[in-house]
């Protein structure tokens, strides 16, 4: 039983952080070196992330430069922006790329918000997925006759309020981003 309520409890916490990990690359009207990472780059044939060939640093609020280790890689790099589903457009000056960040247009504002919240709602079905095996595994245990019935109620209570706290951080996570994709 106790395997299952730590099996519960690390689905539930990758399913929180795979969120953390899809928000950090949604872009918002600030600059940040996250929204590059899955990006992959063309080095020798091999498809290799950006940061793994060039350092990449936000030196203002609406500012990225790129600077490659290899010159060689700076046209492959702003080829692999341009393709990327960020809209950003790099300027090259032979050494690094720049990129400025426009502000966001108040309607692409919203479609941001709309997209975190979609993103936060998978996250809750997903939990909510996570808490309903979890307590049919329990169940079957019980059916089975290898716990009691008070072990598994006290099983699925133990399952609600993780799924409680992990909805709960999902719901802070996606107040948090609707802000910092809103602020002007």
């Amino acid at each position: 039983m106790q395997t299952i309520l730590d099996n519960c409890e690390s689905k539930m916490g990758k399913s929180v952080a795979n969120l953390t990990n899809e928000f950090s690359a949604l872009r918002t009207g600030r600059a940040t070196a996250a929204l590059f990472d899955k990006i992959k780059v063309d080095y020798y044939g091999q498809e290799t992330p950006l940061s793994q060939v060039a350092s990449i640093s936000v030196p203002e609020a609406r500012l990225v430069v790129i600077q490659p280790w290899d010159k060689s890689l700076l046209s492959p790099i702003e080829k692999a922006i341009l393709k990327s589903e960020l809209s950003l457009n790099p300027n090259n000056d032979g050494k690094l790329l720049r990129i400025n960040f426009p502000p966001l247009t108040e309607q692409r504002r919203k479609d941001l918000a709309k997209t975190a919240k979609n993103m936060a709602e998978q996250s809750r079905v997903a939990i909510r997925n996570i808490r309903r095996d979890s307590i049919d595994e329990i169940k079957k245990l019980q059916k089975n006759g290898d716990i009691s019935e008070d072990q598994q109620k006290e099983a699925e209570t133990k399952i609600q309020k993780m799924t409680d706290s992990h909805i709960a951080d999902i719901n802070n996570l996606a107040i948090e981003k609707e802000k910092e994709i809103m602020e002007i």
